[in-house]
């Protein structure tokens, strides 16, 4: 990628301007090493709706994370906000 490229986000899709993290798809705690950007406001949403066991076994099926009704919900909420949003995420 070069400097004009920008990032989107794994889970949104929205560009990602200067709050960036790093998510494993499949947890380093379960082997995994691949890694996609993600907003924080959305790696928290990732973790606050699935386990480690749960995301190795989906793996880096994007869809099946975004099928998830609460994920759905989220990312239809979010979808509309600047690139650097965050706010509280609702843990369970």
């Amino acid at each position: 990628m070069d400097g004009d490229e920008a990032l989107t986000c794994w889970l949104c899709d929205r560009a990602i301007d200067t709050l960036l993290q790093w998510h494993h798809p499949v947890p380093k705690a379960k082997k995994g090493r691949g890694t996609v950007p993600v907003h924080p406001i959305c790696h928290k949403a990732i973790h606050t709706h699935f386990t480690n066991s749960q995301l190795a076994r989906i793996g880096d099926d994007r869809a099946v994370i975004l099928a998830h009704v609460e994920i759905a919900k989220f990312v239809s909420w979010v979808s509309s906000k600047p690139p650097d949003f965050h706010a509280p995420t609702r843990t369970r």
